[in-house]
């Protein structure tokens, strides 16, 4: 059988049009009735559920091929129009073909010689299957043809086709020297793409085989089956149908009036009318967002979604139910912060605990246990919601009054569903997925409460944060998805990333703060506070003396290893600046982010899963971070208005600063008007002014922000947090105490307003400091009106930025995605397409996995040479 399916290999798939006579072919009936159910709730004979369409009815039998539901997989009915309609989809193909084409004989307008090279030439590249040097060629035949003005064959003069959006056509007739418009019929169109030869049609695109020109012109319309547009019933007993049922029946109705209006002799103008209203419907039929026809729409208001609504764009077939689609065994929910569970954890509400469910086969080991979950049931924790025989048929136990005897029935083979329990392994997930670590494993901890539960310190990786989010959890249902998961996709194999070979999951915030508060100099705890601390990490050693300094409490958590670093918080301690661990003692240095913190590569951490995996980066991580909490909750740690104070002399001297720099701005400009400012390369004079002027406005923000600085203590807490890296920069603090500085807006000045000025509060022309959105305040003294209104401009291109970068970008990485999918490393080490061929001999032309690396190199010979020296001992070995 395996080598029988070898034989047979895709090699392309053709698209085609569904020729008039195919479509009575497949037909098993002509409709002519719009109404579907009668007042008994039969379908009507002949009607648009005809049951020789098919079945969805339980127990019903399908009037054509005898199926019952499931087994029935429908039959198309048709539509016999009673004049043909232009479809929608075609539009432009049509107006090519009338355009390109004699409207006598039908000969693409090309000269003979030029028609047989186009048609050799084309018969070549379909031959080596080369599809853009096709379509290229098309084009050109095409548009050579559109150009002429008479026909090389019969002589016959050509007019221009004007094409009216959606489906009206005319021919400008030239008679007397005077233009007419004349309107092109359905009936005139199908008539002149009739007369098109094959192998003409095959230049202006067409493949006469399966989609000849005239079968755009729709004469008969196919009638999807009943399974393709199912009707509901509602709570009511109402049945409600299909949108695609809605829009059958009104193009039956429309055509079925056309008909008795034509067979009757009506006026032309009745008569076109109908034939407009039975264009529209049809062409809502196949689109119902065409450009300048306004939509159907349902009773209620809504827009119907017709066939190419179901097919394209993001909840569409393609994306919504083949690329993606939702799944079994999962829930969804907000999350919030629980700093006292494992990084590799997620605490899992009982709700959802009691109704995602495990299969565990039943053995001779776990029976006595699975016969107790039994009889405990779906309404008890832990307990389970379905037995599964060895023979596959499911017992719902939310059904069943005698559990107890339910249970000793199990027997080795039985698969019972139990609940989701503490030490289970699930995926956990936010969207949107933008790297490898969006998607991770976690162990469950079931907790009370109705969000999932993350310790903060996972949050980086999946760009989460506890302002409304919500992610993913799904339970895998098979033994070799759990030992896939455990072994490769939980939290701690992810520590690292490949982006930058440095840690994703490290100390922020809070974690910071405190770290740099423990690790001072200064900082001595008495016994008990030290046991709290360890306490919370889980500490289990002796705590020697009744004081103890912060750096002999850090280092009791921290693994035998080597590590040398520098402090971020330098200036606040910079005698205690170079971080020192000998064997797992801090010698030396402040522990701030750049020593345990987040998204940084060459940390403490860094080291400690490079040197000793891991499980031990995971495990420092998880016990540091406890520990640091607890410290945090001791000391206190808050931000007050008054931290942000100055003295009025320092004051005074940011503004001495500020004027000077703005007297500079004003000088700049004086040059400017006098010609005597110097032009620099590449800039035109204007923009050398506007640089220079943003330059030194910039330098006034600076100075001013150094003279606040110079009057913090280094116990204040704003300052804290921006030296050591825990929140926010210097700049903040400027910001807050000093001067806000220029606004700017896509990389210049604020020059949009009014005419020739910003606001009607300047001058014609000003261009100083003051009008051009420069703020000389601060946020604890406040701003003038005029200074909030320029920062609002500002803050608000950062929003929409944002909103669009994230949509651009979003858009970019699916295109990526699609473009780089069929890539895969072979077992020889290469990479490959789909179709095997070769595009890097080895990963990434080097073979080194970036987060398995240190700063880029694939050995770390600097700690090699240290540990040599430490093993042979002295420089001499």
């Amino acid at each position: 059988m395996l080598e029988e399916s070898k034989k047979y290999v895709i090699k392309s798939i053709k698209f085609g049009l569904m020729s008039p006579d195919f479509v009575r072919k497949i037909s098993v009936v002509s409709l002519t009735i719009p109404d579907t159910y009668d007042e008994d709730g039969t379908p009507i004979p002949f009607g648009l559920m005809d049951k020789r369409l098919g079945t969805l009815e339980p127990g019903q039998r399908c009037e054509t091929c005898g199926g019952l539901p499931g087994q029935c997989p429908g039959h198309f009915g048709d539509i016999e129009l009673a004049q043909p309609v232009i479809h929608v989809g075609f539009v432009k193909n049509i107006y090519v073909a009338l355009q390109a084409t004699c409207r006598e004989c039908g000969r693409l307008t090309l000269d003979p010689q030029r028609f047989k090279k186009y048609l050799t030439l084309l018969d070549k590249y379909k031959k080596s299957g080369n599809i853009i040097f096709q379509q290229a060629l098309i084009n050109r035949a095409s548009k050579l043809a559109m150009k002429t003005t008479e026909c090389p064959y019969c002589g016959s003069k050509k007019y221009k086709i004007r094409l009216e959006r959606p489906t009206s056509f005319y021919e400008e007739i030239e008679e007397n020297g005077q233009k007419t418009l004349k309107p092109l019929s359905s009936k005139d169109i199908r008539f002149r793409l009739e007369k098109i030869p094959s192998d003409d049609a095959r230049l202006i695109g067409f493949d006469p085989e399966v989609a000849r020109p005239e079968w755009t012109v729709i004469t008969v319309l196919p009638v999807p089956p009943i399974s393709v547009r199912p009707s509901i019933t509602l709570e009511s007993g109402e049945r409600s149908e299909d949108d695609l049922t809605h829009k059958l029946g009104d193009i039956i109705r429309t055509n079925e009036k056309l008909k008795a209006n034509i067979e009757s002799g009506a006026p032309q103008m009745i008569i076109d009318e109908h034939w407009n209203l039975l264009q529209f419907h049809v062409s809502t039929y196949f689109d119902n967002e065409i450009p300048g026809v306004s939509p159907s729409v349902h009773r209620s208001g809504r827009p119907l979604k017709t066939l190419a609504q179901r097919l394209k764009g993001k909840e569409g077939r393609f994306r919504s139910n083949l690329s993606g689609k939702r799944v079994d065994f999962s829930a969804r929910t907000v999350i919030s912060p629980d700093p006292n569970i494992g990084i590799n954890e997620v605490g899992v509400p009982y709700e959802v605990a009691m109704t995602l469910t495990v299969p565990e086969v039943v053995t001779s080991w776990n029976i006595a246990w699975l016969k107790e979950l039994v009889k405990r049931g779906p309404y008890e924790y832990p307990g389970a919601n379905y037995i599964i025989n060895p023979d596959g048929k499911l017992t719902d136990l939310r059904f069943v009054k005698d559990r107890n005897a339910l249970a000793e029935k199990l027997a080795p083979g039985y698969i019972v569903e139990r609940h989701l329990q503490n030490g289970d392994l699930v995926i956990f997930n936010r969207q949107p997925s933008l790297h490898r670590m969006s998607m991770m494993a976690h162990v469950v901890r079931v907790l009370p409460g109705r969000t999932f539960r993350i310790n903060p310190i996972s949050c980086t990786p999946y760009n989460a944060d506890f302002d409304g989010d919500e992610m993913n959890l799904h339970v895998p249902q098979n033994e070799e998805a759990r030992a896939e998961m455990d072994v490769l996709m939980k939290v701690k194999e992810h520590l690292l990333t490949p982006r930058y070979g440095g840690v994703i999951i490290g100390m922020m915030h809070d974690y910071i703060s405190s770290a740099y508060l423990l690790t001072r100099r200064q900082t001595i705890i008495d016994r008990f506070k030290a046991s709290l601390i360890l306490g919370a990490a889980d500490y289990r050693g002796v705590i020697p003396y009744d004081k103890i300094s912060g750096k002999e409490v850090f280092s009791m958590l921290i693994p035998d290893i080597n590590y040398e670093g520098k402090s971020r918080a330098a200036d606040l301690d910079p005698q205690d600046s170079k971080v020192v661990i000998k064997r797992g003692k801090l010698l030396s240095g402040i522990i701030d982010h750049n020593t345990i913190g987040d998204q940084k590569a060459g940390t403490l951490i860094h080291y400690i899963i490079l040197k000793l995996g891991t499980d031990a980066g995971s495990e420092f991580i998880d016990k540091v971070g406890w520990a640091l909490l607890r410290y945090l909750d001791t000391y206190g740690f808050t931000m007050g208005l008054d931290e942000e104070d100055i003295p009025e002399e320092t004051k005074e001297e940011i503004k001495k600063v500020i004027k000077m720099h703005i007297d500079r701005v004003n000088q700049l400009i004086e040059d400017y008007k006098n010609g005597k400012l110097e032009r620099e390369p590449g800039a035109t004079l204007e923009e050398t002014l506007e640089q220079k002027i943003i330059n030194e406005l910039n330098l006034a923000r600076d100075e001013a922000g150094s003279i606040a600085e110079k009057y913090f203590k280094s116990n204040n807490s704003a300052l804290i947090t921006a030296k050591t890296g825990a929140r926010g920069k210097m700049l903040n603090l400027t910001q807050m105490t000093a001067c806000i500085g220029q606004q700017t807006i896509r990389g210049s000045r604020i020059n949009r307003g009014y005419q020739n000025r910003t606001l009607p509060h300047f001058k014609p022309n000003d261009i100083s400091a003051e009008a051009k959105g420069f703020i000389a305040s601060n946020y604890k003294k406040g701003l003038s009106p005029i200074e909030f209104f320029f920062h609002a401009m500002t803050g608000r291109e950062g929003l929409v930025d944002t909103a669009v970068r994230t949509s651009q970008s979003g858009y970019m990485q699916r295109r990526l995605i699609n473009a780089l999918l069929d890539l895969y490393v072979s077992y020889d080490g290469t990479v490959r397409t789909s179709d095997n061929y070769i595009v890097q001999f080895i990963y990434g032309e080097d073979g080194v996995d970036p987060s398995k690396a240190v700063a880029g190199q694939p050995v770390d010979f600097n700690d090699l040479i240290t540990t040599i020296k430490e093993k042979y001992g002295g420089e001499k070995q």
